[in-house]
């Protein structure tokens, strides 16, 4: 292989890296394992015959989805031993950078946080299915080939995926497509993707941005001052609150239930941090929508806050304190006055 070869191969690859980071993305819920996935896909291809490859795009999405269908399985069992529950790592963008038009053809469809946490139930095919075609409008017949699998089969993983997923987030801040018009929306999608255009409207459609920025920065509000009324405000009598601190720093085993417990539990935030953390909560754009990173007075990670939001209420909210998902938050400072579970043994209550 000569240099020039060498340049004309990287150079195509360079061209697909995002699109190929934001597929991993979606399929593994986590930046550092898709830039594992990624990187594996960059030696495959180093390695590849290229003349015998018509389409760089699509054999590269078919290499690094089977990347990662291979590390959903292992995946799956290790966080089944995690302790707590397992948050996808969230990924963070300034306020003023939200995805446009030209966005599309590399990020695929926006996926919320509260979407990306649902599809953790969904099983290593049907995730497959549902990311490639809802997401990224890959025809039913590429899945297939990465899965080895019939078009028909991958067409039934990524239906039943889909009323998975919208059972998942129903009430949240996206609406979904009645049930009778999916048939339709998966027929167009096919068409549009055999016709090399983008990908089509999915069926959720995200709502009011500025309704949903003037909520999470009311529940900012209200938290930093132990607000239980001001809390109580912005949450869904019904509202479900999520921890991760990945056994490493304190938070909940199990999910908060109900506006009541989940406000006094919001509102004795400070109580467990050291006084002279300095704690802030600034505004940032978290997988797409609204969310909130918490600082200490260095500027430190101390964690990241998504929403869900429906009515002007939050019906979900998700709490990612693990350290080791908070790397990339801060340019790769973490704070050190997260406060850490004394024994790691010990049963903690609900919420902690």
């Amino acid at each position: 292989m000569t240099g020039e070869q060498t340049i004309d191969e990287g150079t195509d690859f360079e061209q697909h890296r995002r699109y190929l980071s934001a597929v991993a993305y979606r399929l593994l819920g986590s930046l550092a394992d898709a830039e594992d996935a990624v990187q594996d896909a960059w030696l495959r291809w180093q390695g590849t015959d290229r003349s015998a490859v018509r389409e760089p795009r699509a054999f590269l999405t078919t290499v690094v989805t089977r990347i990662c269908y291979d590390q959903l399985g292992s995946a799956r069992a290790r966080r089944e031993a995690y302790f707590g529950e397992w948050l996808p790592e969230p990924s963070i963008s300034a306020v003023d950078r939200q995805p446009g038009p030209e966005d599309a053809a590399s990020l695929g469809e926006s996926v919320s946080y509260a979407m990306l946490a649902v599809m953790e139930q969904l099983s290593p095919a049907e995730r497959v299915a549902f990311v490639l075609h809802d997401v990224f409008a890959v025809g039913f017949g590429e899945i297939a080939e990465a899965l080895g699998r019939t078009p028909e089969s991958v067409r039934q993983l990524a239906s039943r995926a889909r009323r998975r997923v919208r059972e998942g987030t129903s009430g949240a801040s996206m609406t979904w497509a009645e049930p009778e018009a999916w048939a339709e929306d998966e027929q167009v999608a096919e068409a549009d993707t055999a016709a090399g255009s983008g990908p089509l409207d999915r069926p959720w459609r995200r709502l009011d941005r500025p309704e949903h920025r003037k909520v999470v920065a009311a529940f900012a509000a209200a938290s930093l001052t132990g607000d239980i009324s001001g809390l109580m405000a912005v949450l869904d009598p019904d509202v479900v609150w999520h921890s991760d601190g990945g056994g490493i720093v304190r938070a909940g085993a199990q999910p908060v239930l109900t506006a009541d417990r989940v406000a006094r539990l919001v509102s004795g935030i400070t109580r467990w941090l050291d006084p002279e953390s300095g704690l802030e909560m600034r505004e940032a754009e978290v997988n797409g929508a609204p969310g909130l990173v918490l600082v200490d007075k260095t500027g430190a990670a101390m964690g990241v806050m998504a929403f869900e939001i429906a009515d002007g209420r939050i019906v979900e909210a998700y709490a990612v304190v693990n350290p080791e998902k908070l790397r990339r938050v801060a340019d790769g400072a973490v704070s050190t006055y997260l406060p850490r579970r004394e024994m790691p043994g010990r049963h903690e209550p609900a919420g902690a």
